[in-house]
């Protein structure tokens, strides 16, 4: 019984075999018939859309990421891709065209890039955009060397990013350094003490000057007088704390604004004083309005300079 069983299960193993191997060698020679007619490829689509094939997909992934690793080339700070390629492998005819470079085109289409520059700012204000942050601190340092002991500023540096290629116009760094030199020195021009003077109290004719001996009075004019019509609003030179807001003898009605740095500046002949003694004002600010108070013959602003106590002639640094 043994015996029979025994080579029962030989005869089906051998038989098995058999029919194993025919499988093989079809399953081979349908194998080999597909790899003559077609080629194992990547398919890569782009929002589920396919867009082509390529050989090698790991060679291919390299290569997009240097479209979105280009920080620092060309003002660009980092690119987005609006779609991500998506990847899968396919077989196609040994005819069919690979397209790697038109792919890497589309993919580089559907990217968004943000572009970076650098702004120059002087007391808050953008004065000049350059390409690279190394340009920008050199113009920096350059003009604190240059102006740290005549003019009080503030001069910074400003990202800026942008999507827009064509938003900023930059300049070289020389069309720069000129520039910002320029502003600044029509700052320390205009600075006494360091306090610097960036805002003309009111428009108007000068009609007597620093220094001018008049019949209104027995001295010397001890700063400018500014013709204006009546109640046109006086604008603070410089930023200040008032130490005087009322009626001051020949002054009329008077403000005093304590600049620092030893500086005060007058405005007297006041119409009407819209700031109070203790009060913080900043340049432009509105303290008063053109009147004719105290000994004036007519509607006008006497606009005084003291520094340390002595009166200064106001157009070396302002309407001059």
């Amino acid at each position: 019984m043994n015996f029979i069983l025994n080579k029962q299960i030989k005869y089906y193993t051998r038989k098995t075999i058999r029919w194993l191997c025919l499988i093989a060698v079809a399953l081979l020679i349908v194998m080999t018939a597909v790899f003559l007619k077609y080629d194992l490829v990547c398919s890569v689509s782009l929002a589920g859309k396919q867009v082509g094939y390529i050989q090698n997909k790991e060679s291919f992934e390299r290569k997009v990421a240097e479209i979105s690793n280009q920080e620092g080339t060309g003002n660009i700070a980092f690119v987005d891709f609006t779609e991500v390629p998506e990847y899968e492998f396919t077989l196609v005819s040994k005819d069919q065209e690979l397209n790697e470079e038109d792919i890497l085109s589309k993919i580089e289409e559907n990217t968004e890039v943000t572009y970076k520059y650098y702004a120059v700012t002087l007391d808050g204000e953008q004065k000049s955009i350059v390409n690279s942050l190394e340009e920008a601190e050199k113009l920096v340092a350059e003009m604190e060397e240059k102006y740290e002991d005549s003019v009080d500023f503030t001069i910074g540096i400003n990202k800026l990013y942008t999507k827009d290629k064509d938003e900023y116009e930059t300049v070289d760094i020389e069309v720069a350094e000129a520039k910002v030199s320029e502003q600044l020195q029509e700052i320390a021009d205009a600075s006494v003490n360091g306090v610097y003077l960036s805002q003309r109290p009111v428009s108007g004719v000068i009609t007597s000057r620093f220094g001018n001996r008049e019949s209104i009075r027995t001295y010397a004019h001890t700063g400018l007088d500014i013709a204006a019509p009546y109640g046109t609003p006086i604008k603070a030179a410089a930023g200040g704390t008032v130490s005087v807001a009322q009626y001051s003898g020949s002054y009329g009605n008077l403000i005093v604004v304590d600049c620092g740095n030893g500086v005060e500046i007058y405005y007297g002949h006041c119409s009407i004083l819209y700031v109070s003694a203790g009060d913080e004002v900043e340049a432009g600010d509105v303290i008063g309005a053109v009147g004719s108070t105290g000994n004036s013959t007519g509607n006008h602003l006497h606009f005084e300079i003291r520094v340390d106590g002595t009166r200064v002639n106001p157009q070396n640094y302002i309407y001059n």
